[in-house]
């Protein structure tokens, strides 16, 4: 990324881009600043956009061979293609050798590395990674955020600022401009106003939920689940949730056991720093094996909803309670 932050500072610009990963908040900034930064004025008749899959490489090459109206480039951007996976192949010749006006800016959550067109994009223009971010990162960025609204966050508030948000920065961007508005005439955001106005995760509240069935906390760990009901959840995407998680502790359960720490761990099993410890720290009151069985059990349940043997609803009632006692 500093690499293409000074490419587009300088304007020494490649004619391809590829920015791919997960973190959709960085694709669509660095998208937007791609086009701004290639497009004379914001000129809108040389830019051309393609969503979606089905998209007709021959009608993408036509438009690139065609010279820009009056401007120097014509900007072609191509997003959520699924290209790099398949049906690239003619897209990736034409890249050996495109024309010199035509430049292209591909944005896809996920790639195939193998593919020709991945390829050809490394060997034409640059790749950029947009993945989560880490624990520093992330702190740096909300820390800049609320500085630029002359806001001040202690170091302790800002991680349970992280612990309810999650990392996707689309989801932190909209919970800070709640915040702003709700400290609105005051210079600190505190707890308090994060634990009145951010919305909790749902993956968070699945947390809490499993921490409760690892303490015992039968009647907490039912409501956080009747809770999720209300939200709306389905059972079966709780019941997924909950078996995620249960993976997620046996994979640290097993790393911690070989010695790895808390960062380490969060870099094998992508987990960012502070909440890889949380995950540490909950994978220590369940056993190896009580995690394989839960895991078993969570399998179990979901055939039984399939094949019409159990109502959704109460089978995961039944899990819970299960390991909850």
């Amino acid at each position: 990324m500093k690499k293409l932050n000074e490419e587009i500072k300088t304007g020494q610009l490649k004619q391809v881009y590829l920015l791919c990963g997960e973190e959709a908040y960085l694709r669509s900034q660095y998208r937007d600043r791609l086009k701004k930064a290639l497009l004379e004025d914001g000129d809108p008749m040389n830019l051309h956009y393609f969503e979606g899959k089905g998209i007709q490489a021959g009608e993408v090459i036509d438009l690139a061979e065609t010279m820009p109206f009056l401007a120097q480039r014509r900007v072609l951007v191509l997003e959520n293609s699924e290209l790099f996976k398949h049906g690239g192949e003619p897209l990736a010749e034409y890249l050996a050798s495109p024309a010199q006006t035509a430049f292209f800016v591909f944005v896809e959550p996920a790639v195939d590395k193998r593919s020709k067109l991945y390829k050809a994009v490394q060997a034409k223009g640059r790749v950029i990674a947009c993945d989560t971010q880490d624990e520093a990162v992330l702190k740096r960025w909300i820390l800049e955020f609320l500085k630029k609204e002359n806001k001040k966050i202690t170091e302790r508030d800002l991680n349970f600022f992280l612990e309810k948000t999650g990392t996707n920065m689309e989801n932190i961007r909209g919970e800070l401009e709640k915040l702003m508005c709700y400290s609105l005439g005051r210079d600190v955001v505190t707890a308090q106003d994060i634990d009145e106005i951010c919305v909790r995760q749902v993956s968070s509240q699945i947390f809490d939920m499993v921490s409760a069935v690892a303490d015992k906390r039968q009647k907490q760990a039912m409501q956080l689940y009747y809770d999720l009901l209300t939200l709306k959840e389905p059972p079966m995407r709780i019941l997924y949730l909950i078996t995620r998680q249960f993976n997620m502790l046996l994979q640290v359960k097993e790393l911690k056991n070989k010695g790895y720490d808390a960062n380490s761990i969060g870099t094998k099993v992508g987990l960012a720093g502070f909440i890889a410890r949380k995950y540490v720290a909950q994978a220590a009151k369940f056993k190896e094996a009580d995690l394989q069985k839960a895991l078993a059990d969570c399998v179990e349940t979901e055939e039984a909803v399939k094949t019409g043997r159990m109502n959704d609803i109460m089978s995961v009632e039944l899990l819970i309670v299960k390991y909850s006692m």
